[in-house]
């Protein structure tokens, strides 16, 4: 079975002010989510808002390349 052809496949979310926030040391870490996503319903990057405990709010989490 071809492992490239698989209709869901298992992405990372990880959270964008973090990303940015990095730059300045104001946060501890960067949060990131696993989850799936079905590629031929959603072909483009997933962008979910979770929680993230390093900003103690709902952001936006972006889909990153693994």
């Amino acid at each position: 079975m071809a492992k490239g052809k698989d209709v869901r496949v298992t992405i990372i979310l990880e959270c964008i002010s973090c990303v940015r926030n990095d730059i300045k040391k104001e946060s501890a870490g960067i949060s990131r989510y696993i989850t799936q996503k079905n590629r031929h319903n959603t072909p483009s990057r997933l962008e979910l808002r979770k929680f993230c405990p390093y900003c103690y709010k709902h952001t936006i989490h972006g889909e990153i390349k693994k």
